[in-house]
C-alpha cells in the first residue's frame, strides 16, 4: 500500500500558487541554471496560468503524505483545439515523495482524470535537463512527437492514446 493518496483539489489556492513558485524555481536551476525571477515566475504564469488545470475542462491532483503533508501535483486540461486530446501540465513530486513510485501513481491518476474529461489522448512537453520525466514517459508508454500548441522552454514533446 502506497504511503500517499491522490486526488483532485482546488487549484486556486494560496498553497498552490506556493507550490508552484517551489515548481518553478526547481525549473529554473534544472532548465537554466538558475533560479527564476519573481518577474519570471509571474510572466511564466501569465503566458500558462495553472488556474486552467480546474473544472470544467481540467483537473488538479495532489498528492499527500500519511500526515496529509503535500509530495507532489500534476495537472490536466483539455486542450482548446482538440477537446478528445488532454494536456499533462505542472507534473512535480517533492524531494521528499520520490524514488517510491509517487511519479507512476501521479501520471496513471492523470490518465483516468483525462478519460474523465472525456479525453482519447494525453500530451505533454518537457525539457532534455528533465531525464527523470522523460523516462517516466517512455516507460509508460508515451511516444515522442512533433510540438504541438505547447508553452515554455520544452525539446520533447510525448503522445499516448488511452486505452
Amino acid at each position: 500500500m502506497p504511503a500517499w493518496t491522490i486526488g483532485p483539489e482546488p487549484v486556486a489556492t494560496a498553497a498552490v500558487d506556493d507550490v508552484m513558485r517551489e515548481y518553478f524555481t526547481e525549473m529554473g536551476r534544472r532548465v537554466l541554471g538558475r533560479s527564476g525571477t519573481d518577474a519570471e515566475l509571474r510572466a511564466v504564469l501569465a503566458r500558462d496560468p495553472h488556474r486552467e488545470l480546474g473544472p470544467p475542462g481540467g483537473e488538479f491532483l495532489v498528492a499527500r503524505g500519511v500526515e496529509a503533508e503535500f509530495l507532489g501535483c500534476a495537472g490536466i486540461r483539455l486542450l482548446g483545439s482538440d477537446p478528445r486530446t488532454a494536456e499533462l501540465k505542472r507534473m512535480y513530486v517533492r524531494p521528499a515523495g520520490r524514488g517510491a513510485g509517487l511519479g507512476r501513481g501521479l501520471l496513471l491518476a492523470v490518465e483516468d482524470a483525462a478519460r474523465r474529461l472525456g479525453a482519447v489522448r494525453v500530451v505533454c512537453e518537457t525539457n532534455s535537463q528533465l531525464t527523470e520525466a522523460r523516462a517516466l514517459y517512455a516507460r509508460y508508454g508515451y511516444q515522442e512527437t512533433p510540438p504541438y500548441e505547447g508553452h515554455g522552454r520544452a525539446d520533447h514533446w510525448f503522445a499516448k492514446t488511452l486505452g
